[in-house]
């Protein structure tokens, strides 16, 4: 475990998510450590990740398509001097699964491209939104550090170790079979080298899936922004997220796309009947 103290202009991000039989909802935000002055790096970052957030949820609407969504998020992101994170994906979500088949890949480049698909009515979306204050490429210097995984429900294979079997065994009576994501807490083991041994045969024959510890440069700042999202008739409805409130900075958005796609609401609102009139 981490024991690190939280000194003030410290960026801290929380990232969680709960299921009920299966529906999942997810969720995360970004705060600045006593507040973030004004026109700071810290400022900045915060600001480029919520517009970034908030022009990607009014793209994934019913009938979009998923291509339409990085550019502006981009744009906003580089009002403040920041760039949208590679890698980071946003994903359909279905009951127990957490990645479905339709992405959006934040910022595609000429090695990574997700495949076009249409939006639909009624599906649910994890939008998630990463952003830095550097070139956005962040890299994982140890995996040791990584905590959190999945257990990745198309694979087989039969574990030769026993403390890989009782390892798998444990994981797979977690409430979601291991389908969503778990940490190394959940689980249970003689000694930490047997957790250890029984995590790698797992990972070796790929039965999990890692989330990594990433680093960006010495010297930027990562913000992280998440929303659980319902496309429905009106609109997208945001059930998860809070805005971010008491962060300035001299940096505007001036591209009018950009502008004019956060001027318009994520729900149209709905029309009062006018009531007859009576005789």
């Amino acid at each position: 475990s981490d024991d690190s103290a939280l000194a003030e202009g410290d960026l801290v991000k929380v990232d969680l998510g709960v299921h009920v039989d299966g529906f999942i909802a997810v969720v995360a935000h970004t705060v600045c450590v006593g507040g973030a002055p004004k026109n700071s790096k810290a400022a900045d970052v915060l600001l480029a990740g919520q517009n970034a957030l908030e022009v990607a949820m009014r793209q994934c609407a019913a009938g979009k398509s998923n291509q339409d969504v990085s550019e502006p998020m981009q744009k906003a992101a580089e009002a403040y001097g920041c760039s949208v994170v590679e890698g980071v994906l946003t994903h359909q979500m279905k009951r127990y699964i957490i990645d479905g088949n339709v992405v959006v890949l934040n910022k595609p480049s000429t090695e990574y491209r997700a495949e076009e698909q249409n939006f639909s009515l009624h599906e649910v979306y994890a939008v998630d939104v990463v952003v830095s204050t550097g070139e956005g490429k962040p890299k994982m210097l140890d995996e040791k550090q990584t905590q959190v995984y999945k257990a990745d429900m198309s694979k087989k294979y039969s574990l030769k170790l026993k403390a890989s079997r009782g390892i798998y065994a444990q994981i797979k009576n977690l409430p979601s079979g291991g389908a969503l994501p778990f940490t190394v807490r959940d689980l249970e083991a003689e000694s930490e080298s047997r957790m250890k041994m029984g995590l790698v045969e797992c990972l070796q024959h790929e039965l999990l899936q890692p989330y990594p510890v990433l680093y960006e440069k010495d010297g930027e700042l990562v913000a992280h922004f998440k929303a659980t999202c319902l496309l429905v008739g009106a609109g997208v409805d945001k059930v998860t997220g809070m805005p971010v409130e008491g962060v300035e900075s001299d940096k505007k958005i001036e591209d009018e796309e950009v502008l004019a796609l956060l001027a318009t609401p994520l729900r149209k609102k709905k029309k009062n009947k006018k009531k007859k009139a009576q005789a």
